[in-house]
């Protein structure tokens, strides 16, 4: 026992607990959460517009480029429901019970996506694939209300202090499961019976979704801010008059935009165009990212918390927006673009990911925060997500009924190179007026992770936002 209680106190997440002065109760709750997020990060290796499940089962049911973009398009379009959720949540102070209702259902639903080659008539032609996008609806429409509840419910037992260094080690430990499950499904894609591959596969990302809403019901409820009944226009007015929040949404919403013109199709072109299997897919993308995560995310959190957020933002935001390059070199049977890009592209959009994260947080005030996460969700969905990828799926059927880019810069290359110019330019224009939460700067951050010069090991103070 003392052997063990040992290694739990040099874990590093217990050492935050024990460094911030957290009662056993919270820490716990905050374990919970840990737990919660990694089987809802499994939940989406499995179940998701993009993913190599969905490829195959669209494959099967013969979707074209603009239906898989609407199948990539629903969950974020659902996020405006998040608006609404949000108002609820502030003046009900329920979400436990939302959690383990809406959100226990979005993730079941997920059960029977499966079956739908199975027991979905064929006649009308196309109704399978109609009926995969309605239980998509279904599912992303209820599940709205995740969002707006669990990333309160993290800040409100998280102190500030310790948010960035959490959030990094939480995403160094998915990465982790990340990798094992994904080449276990991806092997269960390329040797399961055809007849059953995909009801099997569903099963089990329905039930590991359904696992991360039970651990929230063993959680700690805790408001750092009294319920409060808000009025949507008053709200949304709140929001906009925020400027720091108004920036960072959209900065946010642009990337998302540039990129999503490619990104939820390069897996597709990966399958399809250049003959990769599922293995193959899952081996050099999914565990490709999640080493790549598990060996920079903790710097990232430690970066994040001494230089402050814009400055780990503009210096990954810089290096991401080139990343898909890598799959200008592509050719039928080569692995090699699809390793670079996942592999070096992860260290760098994952700081992105945890900057923004951490930014909603720092820039939203606890009284109304889930409304602030809400306002940010929908609009960073539907105008960054949802509108770059429907603009790409139809960049790609109007060049191919063109006949536009059938060389050697065919039209996927052409749609990346799209991308990586606006992604760029997002980068340089849009990241730099930004309010940081630190005194240190880029040049700062690149000297430490490259230690170029010794660094100061203080910590700046937090600015007053």
């Amino acid at each position: 026992m003392r052997k063990i209680s040992g290694w739990m106190q040099r874990f590093p997440l217990f050492q935050l607990y024990a460094e911030a002065g957290l009662p056993q109760a919270i820490r716990r709750s905050l374990t919970l959460i840990l737990l919660g997020n990694i089987f809802g990060n499994l939940h989406g290796i499995i179940c998701g517009g993009g993913t190599t499940a969905m490829i195959g089962l669209a494959n099967q049911l013969q979707a074209g480029d603009l239906a898989f973009g609407i199948l990539n398009g629903i969950p974020q379009a659902a996020a405006l429901l998040q608006i609404p959720f949000s108002l609820l949540v502030n003046r009900t102070h329920h979400r436990k019970k939302y959690m383990l209702t809406l959100g226990l259902f979005s993730r079941a639903v997920w059960l029977v996506f499966g079956l739908i080659p199975v027991i979905v008539p064929t006649d009308p032609a196309g109704l399978p694939l109609w009926t995969l996008i309605f239980l998509m609806g279904i599912s992303s429409c209820c599940s709205a209300v995740i969002n707006v509840c669990w990333f309160p419910w993290f800040s409100d037992l998280a102190p500030d202090r310790i948010r960035g260094r959490w959030l990094s080690t939480r995403d160094m430990i998915v990465a982790v499961f990340n990798l094992g499950f994904g080449i276990l499904v991806a092997r269960l894609l390329d040797t399961l019976p055809v007849e059953n591959r995909y009801i099997i596969i569903f099963l089990i990302g329905g039930t590991v979704g359904i696992l991360d809403m039970i651990c929230f019901g063993f959680c700690e409820e805790k408001y750092s801010a009294p319920a409060k009944r808000l009025r949507i226009g008053g709200m949304i007015r709140e929001v906009f008059r925020n400027r720091p929040f108004v920036r960072l949404i959209v900065m946010w919403t642009a990337w998302c935009f540039t990129s999503n013109l490619c990104g939820p199709y390069l897996a597709r072109y990966s399958v399809n165009d250049m003959g990769l299997t599922f293995t193959q897919m899952m081996v050099f993308s999914t565990a490709a990212a999640s080493i790549a995560t598990v060996l920079v995310m903790g710097r990232w959190g430690r970066a994040m918390d001494r230089f402050g957020c814009r400055s780990v933002m503009l210096v990954g935001g810089i290096a991401a927006s080139v990343t898909d390059a890598f799959y200008l070199f592509s050719v039928p049977g080569s692995v090699w673009p699809v390793l670079l890009r996942n592999f070096f592209g992860a260290m760098f959009w994952s700081s992105c990911n945890l900057a923004a994260n951490s930014m909603q947080l720092s820039a939203s005030p606890d009284e109304t925060r889930p409304s602030y996460i809400a306002v940010f969700a929908c609009v960073t969905s539907l105008a960054g997500v949802t509108l770059g990828t429907l603009a790409g799926g139809s960049l790609l059927e109007w060049w191919e009924g063109a006949g536009m880019f059938t060389g050697s810069l065919d039209r996927m290359k052409a749609l990346i190179l799209l991308s990586v110019t606006l992604r760029l330019g997002v980068a340089l224009f849009l990241i730099p007026p930004l309010q940081n939460d630190r005194d240190g700067t880029p040049g700062q951050l690149l000297a430490s992770l490259f230690r170029l010069k010794k660094e100061s090991a203080r910590i700046p103070a937090r600015k007053d936002l």
